[in-house]
């Protein structure tokens, strides 16, 4: 599993590289709201020369304390779906480009183990939310492996969401 870490934050790095270039090139920046990455999402732009053109800021909100309080998700969500939920990830994603100069913002929250889990919400459980300029908000359902370790689990989720931003920026582009 540690090679497969490896190679993930590689591929990761060259996405990060590609947003670097793509969102310089089309004058958006970025925000980030992160639970069960823990800042690793903004941490891996910022490898990046030039990064700063690029991303406006980073929530790190590990608790459903911080997730109120720095980007506005509502307590009768968190009570009614969870912290690991979509409805809780879209007033993430929604919240970190509300409080930035952001126009895209990615969240996640979700269970990278190697405990916490349940049947409804099992270890590998991730839910990422996506914001742009055009609107709305989109929300994705990721299922990892539940075997996967935790590091392997926050690499993937790490690179779904560079993913995730690269392919919004170019539908929003056409």
């Amino acid at each position: 599993m540690i090679d497969d870490v490896v190679k993930l934050n590689d591929e990761s790095r060259k996405l990060a590289e590609r947003i670097v270039t793509v969102f310089t090139s089309a004058g958006m920046m970025i925000a980030t709201a992160e639970s069960c990455t823990g800042g690793l999402i903004a941490g891996m732009i910022t490898e990046v020369a030039g990064s700063s053109n690029v991303l406006d800021r980073g929530f790190v909100t590990y608790s459903n304390e911080a997730k109120i309080e720095m980007i506005g998700v509502k307590a009768a969500t968190l009570d009614a779906h969870g912290a690991v939920s979509k409805q809780t990830a879209s007033e993430m994603a929604l919240g970190a480009l509300k409080g930035s100069n952001a126009h895209y913002a990615v969240s996640v929250t979700g269970i990278a183990g190697p405990g916490g889990g349940s049947d409804e919400k099992p270890v590998g459980l991730v839910w990422m939310g996506l914001s742009s300029p055009s609107g709305g908000i989109e929300t994705t359902r990721l299922l990892w492996e539940p075997t996967w370790s935790r590091e392997l689990i926050r690499a993937a989720t790490v690179h779904a969401a560079l993913g995730a931003l690269l392919d919004r920026l170019a539908e929003n582009s056409d």
